[in-house]
């Protein structure tokens, strides 16, 4: 493997490429990883099915069922991925002990101890969601944008509740915490009024937001989704809602993108250049919609690598939080997580392994065509010999080999449940 790297790094050198310095960078950069693929998003907090505007398919055998299982699941994914891990929680994975349970609106820190615990022993940051689905007070599909106040009320407690964990899980790590707001707030059909939900909406974000914290170390985000189920005609959190609102409160809010949540003709890679014009921070979440926020496991596609691209491009490594957010129930989870995470990573590495500012030049001289050449030409480096070698010094698999061990951890684990 080192004779074909050695020969991959001259290569990549004549296009002026320093794949050791990509390599070392990568090793740096944080990727959420998500809770919620592990357990079809059920969570610890309720018996009922999963609502509110998503939907898990598949039944393959194994889930996760308790906070032990999906301690050890996530454990076993991340050992098979190279790169450096924050974990993603919502707020319905609280952990209750002794009989105590605390509903969403008075849930405390003390309820993600073992969370903290988790996370501090393996050296990652924490990121979160308040959880406004899959709950009784979602009434009429309704939740941050209810016409009814006590409704209303309940999911704006819950909203400071987490940024009050947020806060504590900043604290114990060290780490900034991404808190992200998410609502699948809408109507099926045609509504008779579309600005007073969205009215409410505002009102309650703010008011979430009043709660005291340190945005140099929790950082709320506001995400957009274009439809879901049961919510076909009308969403509350539009993308123009969403990023109108992250942009009058940018002094402590930030606009999160999901990939899934635009129409099939819009791209996010478009969009990450276009909002880095204006915030010093953004949000992805990573996924892979097909013809809908169908929420596939992340491939090394064409778009996951355009979005990849303009994150370096733009010199946004820093200023950008990138978690994953996917969940299949159809395949071995594990096997999911895993294949998720390297390929986004694979777009990462990818990208710093291009000849950006050369490319640039070209276009910014006019020589377009020299530039649909060279652009095609990139196509055929020898990105593997490089992807290998991250891997060989992350201690990680580079090939499909991994899956044997996921294969291992199904038949002396995964089926006994």
């Amino acid at each position: 493997m080192n004779t074909r790297y050695e020969s991959a790094n001259e290569i990549y050198a004549k296009w002026g490429v320093d794949t050791d310095a990509a390599i070392e960078k990568l090793k740096n950069i944080p990727v959420s990883l998500h809770c919620w693929q592990g357990d079809d998003v059920t969570g610890f907090d309720h018996d009922g099915p999963l609502s509110g505007g998503i939907q898990t398919t598949g039944n393959y055998p194994g889930r996760a069922t308790n906070p032990q299982e999906l301690m050890q699941d996530i454990d076993k994914a991340i050992s098979l991925c190279p790169g450096r891990k924050k974990l993603n929680l919502h707020a319905c994975y609280a952990i209750f002990e002794d009989g105590e349970f605390a509903d969403r609106d008075k849930l405390e820190p003390k309820h993600f101890k073992k969370w903290v615990e988790f996370a501090k022993e393996r050296n990652m940051g924490i990121d979160f969601n308040p959880t406004f689905f899959s709950h009784p007070m979602q009434k009429d599909g309704l939740t941050l944008t209810s016409p009814d106040e006590n409704i209303r009320k309940f999911w704006i407690d819950h909203g400071k509740a987490c940024i009050r964990i947020s806060q504590y899980f900043a604290e114990q790590t060290g780490i900034p915490c991404v808190m992200n707001i998410w609502i699948g707030d809408g109507f099926k059909d045609i509504p008779a009024d579309r600005m007073g939900p969205r009215m409410l909406y505002k009102d309650s974000i703010e008011q979430i937001l009043s709660e005291p914290f340190d945005f140099n170390m929790v950082k709320p985000c506001v995400e957009s989704k274009v439809f879901g189920i049961g919510v076909e005609a009308y969403t509350a959190g539009s993308a123009e809602f969403t990023l109108s609102f992250a942009a009058e409160h940018k002094d402590k809010c930030l606009p999160l993108m999901d990939n899934g949540h635009y129409h099939p003709t819009e791209v996010v890679s478009d969009k990450i250049p276009a909002l880095l014009c204006f915030f010093p921070e953004i949000a992805l979440h990573i996924t892979r919609g097909i013809r809908w926020d169908s929420d596939h496991s992340v491939l090394f596609d064409d778009e996951t690598k355009e979005m990849a691209k303009e994150i370096v491009r733009c010199n946004a490594l820093n200023r950008t939080y990138m978690a994953l957010d996917f969940f299949d129930a159809s395949i071995n989870r594990i096997a999911s997580w895993v294949v998720g995470f390297r390929s986004w990573q694979k777009a990462l590495l990818s990208a710093m392994c291009l000849p950006n500012k050369y490319l640039a030049d070209l276009q910014n001289s006019g020589k377009f065509t020299e530039l649909f050449v060279k652009q095609e030409e990139m196509k055929m480096l020898p990105f593997s010999d490089v992807w290998n070698k991250y891997c060989e010094e992350c201690n990680v698999a580079p090939d499909s080999s991994w899956f044997d061990e996921v294969m291992r951890y199904e038949n002396d684990v995964l089926l006994k449940r």
